[in-house]
């Protein structure tokens, strides 16, 4: 400026200051060393993209508000679950194979309401509070069920006096640290046996806006997205617990949700707020599965045959491959 070569300051040739921008293409937070000034910045940068993203919302809107009927269809947004990995044993509803392994399964006669459901829950040994309440619970919501606390006795020893009382499934489940953390379920008195990983168990009293304690009415069974033939078993074991025949009277119904290879469960009552609106209430108890392991026949932990076992480092490679 000095030389003559740019603008002298204050003589109206100043150029324009530039925009002031907020952050910076480059910018990142983690390169900000003082922890209290990271943190604002972060929120900072939360904030405007959420303010960008609401823009970019509206002025889609407007878009094709004025374009009318000729406006392009909306966009599917991408996620997990559609993108997932197509997975070759997913069960086609038509496919006669699945139809005759249905009908020959170990699950048939309950399906041909040739047997009634009568389940066995039982607890590791010397069970806590939280773990005895949690199978009271469970055992309200199947009916037909009988809790039974085990000392020191066994599975291997549990089956056959199950087998031999007519008991059709057995359910056992295990805690750590006071903290129910597991379920074994097993069909009997051939099987299969399933491991599971169980985790967000919530008993009646810790679930906000519960219902009245459920009734003895037989609930309707909900499978959500058991696609595959391992899920199918899984989500047959499931049926299986529950009475064919539901008294929907009773307006409750228990759902068995699988989303990203997680179980989800939950118990609910209808309510009929009018003729055309229907609400509904959960009653608990609501708990997570996760499949460990399926195997053939009944609980045996050291000669049993597996019929699929998660191996994590060789099935977990890809967040959109999922096995039921």
């Amino acid at each position: 400026a000095g030389d003559g070569s740019g603008p002298v300051p204050g003589d109206g040739t100043d150029p324009p200051a530039p925009e002031r921008v907020l952050f910076p293409p480059t910018f990142s937070v983690s390169e900000i060393k003082n922890k209290q000034r990271r943190h604002f910045m972060f929120l900072r940068w939360k904030q405007q993209q959420r303010k960008e993203k609401l823009a970019l919302k509206k002025k889609r809107r407007k878009e094709r508000e004025a374009l009318g009927d000729k406006a392009p269809p909306k966009a599917i947004p991408k996620t997990i679950e559609n993108q997932r990995v197509y997975d070759e044993t997913t069960v086609d509803p038509n496919d006669e194979e699945v139809a005759f392994d249905e009908a020959t399964d170990e699950f048939a006669p309950y399906f041909n309401r040739q047997t009634v459901p009568k389940i066995l829950i039982t607890t590791s040994d010397r069970p806590r509070g939280r773990t005895v309440r949690f199978c009271e619970q469970l055992a309200t919501v199947i009916p037909n069920s009988h809790v039974y606390y085990r000392r020191g006795l066994a599975l291997k020893r549990i089956i056959p006096q199950c087998i031999a009382r007519d008991f059709t499934d057995l359910i056992v489940i295990n805690e750590d640290r006071k903290i129910p953390n597991g379920l074994v379920l097993s069909h009997l008195p051939d099987g299969p046996t399933a491991h599971f990983r169980m985790s967000s168990v919530r008993l009646r009293k810790e679930i906000k806006r519960k219902g009245k304690e459920p009734t003895e009415h037989v609930p309707e069974v909900i499978l959500n997205n058991f696609t595959t033939r391992l899920g199918h078993s899984i989500g047959r074991m499931f049926a299986a617990l529950f009475p064919h025949d539901p008294q929907f009277v009773g307006r409750q119904v228990a759902t068995f949700h699988n989303q990203r290879d997680y179980i989800f469960f939950r118990f609910h009552r209808y309510i009929f707020k009018s003729e055309k609106k229907v609400g509904i209430q959960e009653l608990g108890p609501r708990f997570t599965l996760k499949l460990r392991s399926l195997q053939k026949g009944t609980f045996d932990s050291k000669f049993g045959e597996y019929e699929w076992i998660h191996k994590r480092r060789e099935m977990d490679t890809s967040r959109r491959k999922f096995h039921l």
